[in-house]
């Protein structure tokens, strides 16, 4: 840890590990209730687990996203913090935010636009954090007097994923209106403006655990931004097939949408190529498994079963089956899930006392559990889904009759599942394993500081 104020980002990744435990346990009893009978029927009904277990997912990923920019920016702009105290306050605010509103949730208290269902007061202390985090990263970037390409990518992922959370404060009376904007927060989110986010920091990890060039990763940030200002807004159409919008936007979403992870693989297969010729490597190999491995899930899950898809004459019998759980579970884990595990496992050996650098067992069986877990809940959607599109909208069974003929892929997909949750137990278990420190070691600092120098 080469800056004091790095610190901070400890506090919002254990909130962020908190979180992601609980969006498991209620991950887990929605998928339970496709199996039957439902004792907690009258108590968590499927509607309310389900709205706390994807709404729990977009809150733990943006505190990760923001403890790993507490973290990276200092670290880029090698200068402190400009105000931890701010830090705190935001951190202490969204904390609240996500509890009141899961306690909300239970009692049925939300808006029902899906992805969105925080009330208006929540939504407007999402704003006001988000401004508290974006005004502390610039003060301090300011200040720094210096401003790397890897920094100005990532600020404008979350400068633009503030502006973007704008139509959601907005209420429409005709619900297909609402679904239409709704679209541009979600998914100029998770497959627009998240993915400069994810490639900042794929960028800033490559280049501390590689050894690439800067200036050439850093260029592949620039497609990055390009493929998102055209792939990412063009491909948000994928969504519009009953929405009512004019034909033509069905194959420009469906085509776009595909496109959006090829910049990110370009990146990590130079920098594995880079790291193979050189002979270098960062000794905390485990970070560099989570980085990797989040390259080649989210050419996987968004990018391959994105495309099998959301092209228009297959989306006509998919959208809204199975189908779209198997896509978006393989993506999101990919592409964001992974991407954050990735910076806590970087940053870990420097936040906690005497954690070996290199990872740990526990670390290492966390990462494969996880990945074994998630391919096999992918599996279990697909052949759920394909089942699920042929009985429903082939044959045209009703819906609960057709799920009882899926429901031995609903036992795959639990026991994959339990997989899954062991691999991130066993990562929370392994990140509170260890107490945090808030000194700065002078050896540590003075050998980043000419690693980063090497970096330039």
């Amino acid at each position: 840890m080469r800056y004091k104020s790095q610190s901070v980002a400890y506090w919002y990744f254990a909130v962020a590990m908190v979180l992601f435990g609980l969006q498991l346990v209620f991950g887990l009893l929605s998928a339970t209730k496709y199996l039957g009978p439902d004792p907690l029927l009258n108590i968590l009904p499927f509607d309310v687990t389900k709205v706390i277990h994807t709404n729990l997912l977009i809150v733990w990923v943006l505190t990760g996203f923001m403890g790993a920019t507490y973290w990276m920016v200092p670290d880029e702009s090698r200068t402190e913090l400009h105000s931890t105290k701010l830090a705190y306050i935001q951190l202490g605010l969204w904390t609240a935010m996500g509890v009141t509103a899961v306690i909300g949730y239970l009692f049925g208290y939300g808006t029902g636009n899906k992805l969105l269902e925080q009330p208006l007061p929540h939504k407007i202390v999402i704003v006001i954090c988000m401004l508290i985090f974006l005004y502390n990263i610039g003060m301090t970037i300011k200040k720094s007097g210096r401003f790397t390409t890897t920094e100005g990518v990532l600020l404008l992922g979350l400068v633009s994923s503030a502006v973007l959370f704008f139509p959601a404060l907005l209420h429409y009376e005709n619900y297909t209106v609402s679904i239409f904007y709704r679209w541009w927060t979600i998914h100029l989110w998770v497959e627009g403006v998240w993915m400069m986010i994810m490639g900042a920091f794929l960028a800033y990890l490559l280049i501390r655990l590689s050894g690439a060039d800067r200036e050439v990763l850093e260029k592949w940030l620039y497609v990055i931004v390009g493929l998102v200002f055209i792939a990412g807004i063009l491909g948000t159409a994928h969504h519009y097939y009953w929405v009512g919008v004019p034909h033509y936007w069905l194959p420009i979403g469906g085509f776009f949408s595909a496109l959006e992870p090829l910049a990110i693989i370009g990146m990590a297969m130079y920098a594995y190529s880079a790291m193979r010729r050189s002979g270098m490597a960062h000794p905390n190999s485990l970070a560099l498994h989570w980085t990797l491995g989040s390259t080649i899930f989210t050419l996987f899950g968004a990018g391959l079963l994105g495309l099998a898809h959301t092209w228009p004459s297959i989306n006509k019998w998919t959208h809204g089956t199975l189908i779209t759980a198997m896509h978006g579970h393989a993506a999101f884990y990919g592409a964001y899930a992974m991407i954050v595990l990735a910076m806590i496992t970087y940053a870990l050996p420097s936040l906690t006392n005497k954690r070996p650098e290199q990872g740990t067992t526990i670390g290492y069986w966390a990462f494969w559990l996880q990945l074994a877990g998630m391919f096999g809940m992918t599996l279990s959607f697909a052949t759920a889904g394909i089942g699920q599109v042929y009985l429903e909208r082939i044959m045209g069974m009703g819906y609960l009759d057709a799920q009882l003929k899926i429901q031995i892929h609903f036992v795959m997909l639990i026991s994959t599942a339990c997989i899954f949750s062991l691999g991130v137990g066993l990562f929370i278990y392994d990140f509170f394993s260890y107490r945090p420190r808030f000194e700065v070691d002078a050896n540590e600092a003075m050998e980043t500081n000419f690693a980063a120098e090497r970096a330039v």
